[in-house]
C-alpha cells in the first residue's frame, strides 16, 4: 500500500527527532563526530518533511481555491454565514 505524502511527512519529522536525540546521547558521550554527523542527518529528515509540508499545503491551498476558497469551508462550518 503506497504510503501517503502526509504519512511520508510525520515519519520524517519522527526520523528527525529520533537523530537528534541520538546526536544529544553521542555528544553527553563526548562522541562529537558521530553527534555532527546525526545532526546533519536530523537536519536532512527535517529539511524533507518541511518540503513535503509545503508541497501539502500547495495543493490544499489549491483545492480550496477550486471549492471557492475559504468562505465555502467557512459557510460548511456555520450555516448561518450563507
Amino acid at each position: 500500500m503506497p504510503q501517503s505524502t502526509h504519512d511520508r511527512a510525520a515519519e520524517l519529522h519522527n526520523l528527525a527527532a529520533h537523530a537528534h536525540a541520538a546526536a544529544a546521547t553521542a555528544h553527553g558521550k563526548g562522541d562529537h563526530l558521530t553527534a555532527h554527523e546525526l545532526s546533519k542527518q536530523a537536519h536532512e529528515h527535517s529539511m524533507n518533511a518541511h518540503k513535503l509540508a509545503e508541497e501539502l499545503g500547495t495543493k490544499a491551498a489549491r483545492s480550496s481555491k477550486a471549492k471557492g476558497g475559504m468562505l465555502e469551508l467557512r459557510a460548511d462550518l456555520n450555516p448561518s454565514h450563507k
